[in-house]
């Protein structure tokens, strides 16, 4: 499958090498700094967990026009860029599908509007990154299935082979969905949490010890699936509102050693620092969405304010937002009485086979 990988920014890198080591006619298009970079040293990878480096010569193009011939032009940026380019690609009518892995929380009318239903698909990356200078930091590439699926929740045989496609990479593999509207607005949802890390200046260890940057995020993810269910746009899938279903200082400790991770430094904060552009973008974007169903999200917009550079971050430390214990009594007791009976079962056993 001829495929053209638009954009290569860690995620767009990553794939376009998988790819490409995997047989598949792949060019990668990017421009200025970036493409020269790509000319000159190839795609570099850094994996975050191992450190192990690989690099891989791609073709690459600077330009594309509107009589260039792929098979499928795989869209794989923020998404305010991504709004950008549209009405260069709607000029070619040569490409019959194009992907778009992104971020996105307004829905996809306005790639239909711009490409048309029949070639258009959408998807979120399972990978994240950063780029310093030619290198580029990557998630380890062992990771979650890529979900992917049809505008209209249709599984078409063009679906099918998209995904049969995505899944050759190494240690990749993708999911269709029906629901990939729905799953892309939860997953807005879920980064909620990870606002705190702009109260605390974009640093890991800061943010670990910044407990109401912490506290303010869970209580940010919470408000916005509320937000999304009073709209009447279902968390896809339903299991991730048992994230809600933990006790908030259970939250708060397994939140801070996390922090301090390469991986969270890798996926979380790198990609934060990047774009702030995109998650402003985005952050509009679900506030219109869910602005139908009437829910006040007072713990989101006090961490939204910290994404405007211009916002200094929160003292190093801060403590002042009370915590809320509800959960952990009952929670703790459960777990008492749940050893209680494992250890009188255990007794019991015990007693009459010695007996």
């Amino acid at each position: 499958m001829k495929t053209l990988v638009f954009g290569a920014g860690p995620t767009g890198a990553l794939y376009a090498a998988r790819l490409f080591e995997a047989g598949h006619d792949i060019t990668l298009l990017d421009r200025g700094q970036r493409l020269e970079d790509l000319r000159e040293y190839g795609v570099v990878l850094d994996d975050a967990f191992t450190g192990q480096r690989e690099v891989h010569h791609i073709p690459v193009v600077e330009e594309f026009g509107e009589d260039d011939d792929y098979d499928l032009v795989m869209v794989v940026m923020r998404k305010n860029q991504a709004q950008q380019i549209l009405p260069l690609l709607a000029k070619n009518h040569r490409v019959g599908t194009f992907l778009f892995l992104m971020n996105n929380a307004a829905g996809p009318e306005e790639l239909v509007k711009a490409l048309g239903k029949e070639r258009v698909m959408v998807g979120l990356p399972s990978s994240g990154g950063y780029h310093q200078g030619s290198v580029t930091t990557v998630m380890p590439t062992k990771m979650a299935p890529i979900p992917v699926g049809e505008v209209d929740g249709r599984i078409t045989e063009r679906t099918r082979t998209v995904a049969r496609f995505l899944s050759t990479m190494r240690d990749k593999k993708a999911r269709i969905r029906t629901d990939m509207d729905a799953y892309l607005v939860t997953h807005i949802s879920m980064l909620a949490a990870h606002l705190g890390v702009y109260a605390a200046g974009l640093d890991g260890e800061r943010f670990a010890k910044t407990r109401d940057a912490i506290v303010l995020g869970l209580r940010a993810q919470k408000e916005a699936m509320r937000a999304q269910r009073a709209a009447g746009i279902p968390v896809r899938p339903p299991s991730f509102r048992a994230v809600n279903l933990v006790p908030e200082a259970f939250m708060v400790a397994l939140m801070r050693p996390v922090a301090k991770t390469d991986l969270y430094k890798a996926g979380i904060i790198g990609h934060a620092r990047a774009a702030r552009d995109e998650i402003s973008h985005l952050l509009d974007e679900f506030r219109d969405r869910v602005a139908p169903g009437g829910v006040a999200m007072p713990a989101f917009e006090e961490l939204a304010r910290y994404v405007d550079e211009e916002t200094k971050p929160m003292p190093p430390g801060r403590r002042q937002v009370p915590m809320r214990w509800k959960g952990v009594v009952a929670l703790g007791l459960g777990l008492t009485s749940a050893s209680a009976l494992i250890a009188w079962r255990s007794k019991k056993k015990t007693g009459s086979v010695l007996g």
